[in-house]
């Protein structure tokens, strides 16, 4: 009995964890959907090499996995509160899946970064085109670029240059305010040669790489809490069984 009561403890405080890392994945996934500021929305107006689709439907895995860890915490509670070996099967084998795929992810993630360097160059190339056509024309293409630059405090995906022989450079020869310090107005060539400020892409990256432990410290934390949860979850089971 005593045994029975710590492992339904452990379920709680495991499938606890699993609903909050739910509740984490699911926001970061609508943040990324509703976001204007975010580069994932600059894919559509671009056509993007074919390594980046997958990307492009990032903020969909995230809701779909956060929404899939809310129920099976739920779902793991409930097993452990009834003693029902059905619901604990169930809950076994959605988290196991839930694993599995996580691991698909990853080793997709380590694959695209192998090649990473390629892709984004290929994308630069298109995004300065898009840029050179559509910015300061087409009203959807300047907000989402002007939403970005403001949120990241960057310039264009490279720098200033991408904007060059943009309609709106054309007209009066300015760049976005953006890519000028705060006291180099007008954004003229002078003001902003003068300003260094980072292009988009660059501080992406480097916003990854200073994260790039946490984000890795977070996944293994999640995954060694869902093998945990399996584990106390079959020995749950079997007792249960037994006990029948």
């Amino acid at each position: 009995m005593c045994c029975s009561g710590f492992l339904k403890t452990m379920m709680f405080i495991f499938n606890g964890a699993i609903f909050l890392a739910g509740a984490a994945v699911l926001g970061v996934g609508v943040w990324l959907k509703v976001d204007s500021g975010s580069l994932m929305g600059l894919l559509d107006s671009v056509d993007a090499p074919s390594e980046l689709e997958y990307l492009a439907t990032v903020s969909y895995l995230l809701i779909g996995v956060g929404a899939v860890l809310l129920f099976i915490g739920f779902l793991g509670c409930c097993g452990a509160v009834k003693e029902s070996r059905c619901m604990l099967m169930t809950f076994f084998s959605i988290v196991l899946i839930i694993f599995l795929v996580e691991v698909a992810g990853a080793v997709l993630l380590f694959v695209f970064r192998e090649c990473a360097d390629k892709v984004f160059m290929e994308l630069k190339d298109k995004v300065k085109e898009g840029i050179e056509k559509n910015y300061g024309e087409d009203d959807a293409l300047t907000n989402r670029w002007n939403s970005t630059m403001d949120t990241l405090e960057c310039c264009g995906y490279s720098n200033y240059t991408d904007f060059e022989d943009s309609p709106f450079n054309k007209v009066e020869g300015l760049y976005p305010d953006q890519c000028c310090n705060p006291i180099s107005f007008p954004c003229n060539e002078e003001n902003v040669s003068t300003s260094y400020i980072k292009g988009c892409s660059i501080k992406i990256a480097e916003w990854i790489e200073e994260n790039a432990m946490i984000i890795a410290a977070v996944a293994l934390g999640i995954a060694a809490i869902e093998i945990a949860a399996m584990v106390v979850s079959m020995v749950l089971y079997s007792r249960i069984g037994n006990k029948a």
